[in-house]
């Protein structure tokens, strides 16, 4: 399909700088088929049903914006921008870089970072390989536990560019970046659609018998790259590492078969289960899900309001149809609703 095809026009001040306060606050759109229905996201337990089953992914974003300096050549030593995006071993990540074009396989990095009370000053990598759009695989001289202090000490949150793009990152991202349930380290990007969820919305679910599931999946900065192609088939998506357990399976399998549905919370989640299939899985994914896909594993999706021309338009078009997601987008641009991670929610029942 052409990329044009998932366009529209969103005005600027629908981008959400800051979440709703509380997060249940926000506004959610429920998407079905013959109508759409304005509600508020604490509502979502009461439009589903006993024996429904929600998935969440409960991996944790970490601090993979680092700042610091090319050295070791003679001369200048130019500034470095890098964001840590997959995971490779102990002590190697692939990572976007800017400006790509001052560095080449074997320079030597310095990150840093400014405040007298960091216990860690600095951290040193090595260019082991240079690819495209920017990206390079950096060989740090920590491993491990060591190294993962190092980036918490003296990375930043990686806010999307929409966002930070208009304001700066601050303390109050560290913890509105972040779900409630967050658990396993990796991710540089937020499962969004899980910021709404509070504790007392969970509670709320476990009252009406609405089950919950975890899996994970480390959320990649290739999330936030624009399709710079003019056909789908021609995008590459970039990797992202997750894992779902054999018992979580059988669960979700056990609770189909019994008449649930299973909801996916977010496209991060909805991403892992159909890589899966409902099978364990560990390991890295590069699905890419347009119009025409054949859903396998997901009944119901909870997800927020996605850029145009964007991997995760291209998804919620396929998953409820094209046509439905633009009269959805109009809707929710018309009333007001906040777009992006930031933003409101919507639940989406699937095409026919």
């Amino acid at each position: 399909m052409r990329v044009s095809d998932f366009d529209f026009e969103l005005p600027p001040e629908r981008i959400a700088l800051r979440p709703a306060s509380p997060r249940d606050a926000s506004k959610l759109l429920v998407v079905r088929q013959e109508a759409l229905e304005d509600r508020i996201f604490r509502d979502l337990p009461d439009l589903l049903r006993a024996g429904d089953v929600l998935v969440f992914n409960n991996t944790r974003v970490i601090p993979a914006s680092l700042s610091g300096h090319r050295t070791g050549r003679l001369g200048t030593t130019p500034r470095i921008e890098a964001l840590l995006h997959l995971r490779l071993d102990g002590s190697r990540w692939k990572a976007f870089v800017k400006p790509a074009k001052k560095l080449g396989k074997g320079d030597r990095l310095r990150f840093s970072r400014d405040g007298s009370s960091l216990f860690i000053k600095e951290i040193c990598a090595t260019v082991e390989e240079k690819g495209e759009a920017g990206e390079v695989t950096l060989a740090f001289d920590l491993a491990g536990p060591s190294l993962d202090d190092a980036i918490a000490s003296l990375g930043q949150m990686p806010l999307p560019p929409y966002i930070a793009g208009k304001r700066d990152t601050d303390d109050r991202d560290r913890a509105d970046y972040q779900t409630f349930y967050a658990e396993r380290d990796g991710a540089v990007a937020a499962p969004t659609a899980g910021l709404h969820f509070t504790p007392a919305v969970i509670k709320r679910l476990q009252e009406l018998e609405i089950k919950q599931e975890i899996v994970t999946l480390h959320v990649g900065a290739g999330t936030f790259l624009p399709v710079k192609s003019e056909d789908t088939r021609d995008h590459k998506m970039h990797a992202e590492w997750g894992e779902v357990s054999s018992a979580t399976c059988d669960r979700l399998k056990a609770a189909r078969a019994s008449g649930g549905r299973i909801i996916a919370v977010g496209t991060t989640s909805l991403r892992l289960l159909e890589s899966s299939g409902l099978e364990p899985f560990s390991g890295t994914t590069e699905i890419f899900i347009t119009p025409g896909y054949r859903f396998r594993a997901v009944d119901l999706l909870v997800t927020n309001f996605h850029l145009p021309k964007s991997t995760l338009f291209m998804l919620v078009a396929a998953f409820a149809g094209l046509e439905r997601m633009r009269s959805a987008y109009a809707h929710a641009i018309a009333n007001d609703y906040r777009f992006y991670s930031y933003g409101d929610s919507s639940l989406l029942f699937p095409a026919p």
